[in-house]
């Protein structure tokens, strides 16, 4: 999945500027953070939206435009200057290569060179946190996990919520869960937060949604973990579109090294659009017999659509209830597939947390539970799942299939 690029553009002409605007915002990898029509103002602007990229136009005022590309070079040296020109003779492109652009575009810009010079340019991005990265290498690109239950009932939301708070607590890592079980969703329940701002209120201004008002949209917990949560008010949920969702999706993926997606058990479309978007579909399942076949059809449905079977990994939880009758052997007999993780029954610890309104990590930081889940985020962050002094031969709640 291709990452996001966030891209400032200033231009003083509108007749220059919107056309520009247009075809980057035909880019599916790009997301226009800002635009100015005052090189004097831009200053202000790049600092203000720290972007990977800046399109500068040349023509309005050569001077003031150079002058800005050596102002913007000395204050943001691993920040890319893209310069464009109506006037493309050797001499222009000399002079702004050497104010400080890496890349020169002749207007009207082509659509197929416009591409080529962001390829070239992506290898000077930003850092994840917004600044410019000290070793002046590219950015990591974010992973993307949904959490998907074969049924309600199975732990879908303490799973999502726990892995998340677990996954922020690497001081390399910003972490973002995103409820998305729009009608009934409790994310914000299970951490005891009172949100400001929820999906609604991102989808009531994604024409003008960036980069700051997204962050300060989401409401962080005392773990380091943001939420975004579904809308307080049912009828506020037919605001929100897959569109919305995707372009939500990509400035969060530039902002955040790990995304977490609670979804909804109704396979709505904000639900594909999340899971087209993730690299990781955990799909949640218990030893009994309705999970383990709804596991199944939604193994085929899911299969069906390019690209995401691939994606799926069987987590069964509650493993070891002394109610359950179907083995983890019959249990991959049936579905089909090795499943990929377990998760101890660890009922008093689990519902003593969700009653209190805190994570695992909180309550019960030595609990089986909590314990196979710091193992599932470290084996989602490409660590070593193996718990210390856990022998490696050993396979128990903890092994990786």
């Amino acid at each position: 999945m291709k990452d996001m690029l966030r891209i400032a553009i200033v231009d003083p002409s509108d007749s220059t500027r919107e056309p520009l605007r247009n075809l980057l915002l035909g880019v599916e990898s790009v997301w226009l953070e800002a635009e100015c029509s005052r090189y004097e103002f831009f200053i202000d602007v790049a600092k203000q939206s720290n972007p990977d990229l800046v399109v500068i136009t040349l023509d309005s005022d050569h001077n003031k435009a150079l002058q800005l590309i050596q102002t913007l070079t000395a204050d943001f040296a691993h920040m890319p200057i893209l310069a464009v020109s109506a006037r493309g003779d050797g001499q222009s492109i000399l002079h702004a290569l050497r104010a400080g652009a890496k890349e020169f575009l002749t207007a009207p810009v082509v659509l197929e060179e416009l591409l080529q010079a962001l390829t070239r340019l992506r290898t000077n991005r930003v850092g994840a946190d917004g600044m410019p990265a000290s070793n002046g290498q590219a950015r990591v690109e974010s992973s993307v996990v949904s959490v998907l239950g074969s049924r309600g009932g199975v732990g879908c939301t303490s799973l999502a919520v726990n892995l998340g708070v677990n996954l922020a607590q690497d001081s390399n890592h910003s972490v973002a869960l995103i409820d998305l079980d729009l009608a009934l969703g409790d994310a914000d329940v299970a951490l005891d937060l009172v949100p400001d701002y929820t999906l609604a209120d991102v989808a009531l201004n994604i024409d003008r949604l960036d980069m700051t008002f997204l962050r300060r949209s989401l409401c962080k917990h005392e773990t380091g973990l943001y939420l975004l949560p579904h809308p307080v008010q049912m009828e506020d949920i037919a605001l929100i579109h897959e569109d919305h969702l995707s372009r939500v999706i990509g400035l969060l993926r530039a902002s955040y090294t790990h995304l977490i997606f609670d979804l909804s058990k109704r396979f709505t479309p904000t639900d594909w659009t999340a899971m087209r978007m993730s690299d990781v579909i955990l799909l949640v399942a218990q030893l009994e017999l309705t999970s383990l076949r709804n596991v199944v059809r939604m193994l085929h449905t899911l299969g069906n659509e390019e690209g995401l079977g691939d994606r799926i990994q069987v987590v069964v939880n509650r493993v070891g209830s002394e109610d359950g009758e179907i083995t983890l052997k019959k249990a991959e007999e049936t579905i089909g597939r090795p499943i990929y993780w377990q998760v101890p029954n660890d009922y008093k610890p689990m519902l003593g947390a969700r009653n209190a309104g805190v994570p695992l990590l909180t309550f019960a930081p030595k609990c089986k539970a909590q314990q196979s889940l710091v193992a599932l985020a470290n084996s989602l962050s490409g660590k070593d799942p193996q718990q210390p002094g856990q022998k490696k031969e050993r396979r128990g709640f903890f092994s990786f299939r």
